[in-house]
């Protein structure tokens, strides 16, 4: 479990008379590539989810704990403008796609699956693409009525994300798109926002505060995820290798950290395996006189080193592992073996 610096009590002790608790759990959902893992590091503050422009990068649920205060919006119950602390712990998920290897069977599934455990569900969408295709006889893509149909099963409230919202040239369009997702009845606020840019989110924050319950947090106030330390590094070093490598490749590669030394310095030494399907991966991801890897290990170990506040030192190595990405086996060993049922 990662931890963060606490915030100072005066923002945990028990609320004045007057004031709400409020505590609760939010899955975020979305087709790949439309900035969810982006968005989770915006509202928290930290980097827990790797980002590259390749679609379909996160793989795992990842855990992002968010601390604060916000108004209650128009809506809520509890009354419009109240001040309200809360704890709102998010469940990024990997791209809701059509999916037809093992390996994307897995991430369809924590996606799909997260929505059972949770208060209330974020859908992000790119406000872009739709704004430029918007029209009378507009319709959900494939995965977007995957979500909704779900949602609808399930019973849970969401709210929308209209990402990328400055990639939207004519901002006259952004209001009509906002109403063309009112109108499908679906979800109790439209929002759109800009996560690169970090705008929008206290509109995002303060939709999601209206949807969750009232109770104490969930997890302390320094506790940022409950992933651990060691499988973020291992996402760390999987990041580097989706930035550098093209094609199909990264999408055959897993890492595995073998072992994790802390050292009486207060530095830690971190042994991980680079895992591929083919030994003609090994040899590019290797590289011409290992330039590559070494590559992939300086700039993931800057990486680490940020995350933890401390010094690392990251060996890696690359094996094959013939077909792992469709080896029961395999994919249990890389993390992605849930079992199917």
């Amino acid at each position: 479990m990662l931890y963060g610096a606490p915030v100072s009590d005066a923002e945990h002790t028990a609320p004045p008379e007057g004031d709400l608790h409020i505590a609760g759990t939010v899955a975020i959902l979305g087709r790949p590539n439309v900035g969810k893992s982006t968005l989770l590091n915006a509202i928290v503050g930290e980097k827990l989810a790797i980002v590259t422009p390749k679609p379909q990068t996160t793989r795992n649920r990842i855990v992002g704990v968010w601390n604060g205060q916000a108004t209650l919006p128009a809506g809520d119950a509890r009354g419009a403008g109240r001040r309200a602390k809360g704890q709102i712990v998010f469940v990024d998920t990997p791209g809701v796609h059509q999916a037809r290897s093992p390996l994307h069977r897995f991430m369809v599934r924590e996606a799909m699956g997260a929505i059972d455990g949770v208060d209330a569900v974020l859908v992000v969408t790119e406000a872009h693409e739709r704004a430029a295709l918007l029209s009378p006889t507009a319709k959900l893509s494939e995965a977007e009525s995957w979500i909704v149909e779900r949602l609808a099963t399930a019973g849970k409230p969401a709210v929308l994300c209209l990402n990328k919202a400055d990639r939207v040239k004519d901002k006259g369009r952004i209001l009509p798109l906002i109403e063309w997702w009112n109108g499908l009845g679906k979800f109790s606020a439209v929002v759109p926002t800009c996560a690169t840019r970090k705008q929008g989110l206290h509109g995002i924050v303060q939709e999601l505060l209206r949807l969750l319950p009232e109770g104490p947090p969930l997890h302390g106030p320094d506790v940022l995820t409950d992933r651990t330390e060691r499988f973020l590094a291992g996402e760390l070093v999987r990041e580097q290798l989706f930035l550098r490598l093209h094609q199909e490749l990264p999408y055959a590669t897993a890492v595995v950290v073998e072992n994790w030394q802390e050292r009486d310095g207060g530095d830690v030494v971190i042994d991980a395996s680079i895992v591929v399907d083919r030994e003609s991966q090994k040899a590019i991801v290797v590289g011409k006189r290992g330039a590559m890897i070494r590559e992939v290990g300086t700039a993931a170990r800057k990486e680490i080193a940020a995350l933890l506040g401390r010094p690392a030192h990251l060996r890696l190595n690359v094996r094959v592992e013939a077909g792992w990405t469709d080896s029961p086996a395999g994919l249990a060993e890389a993390g992605y073996g849930e079992d199917e049922s």
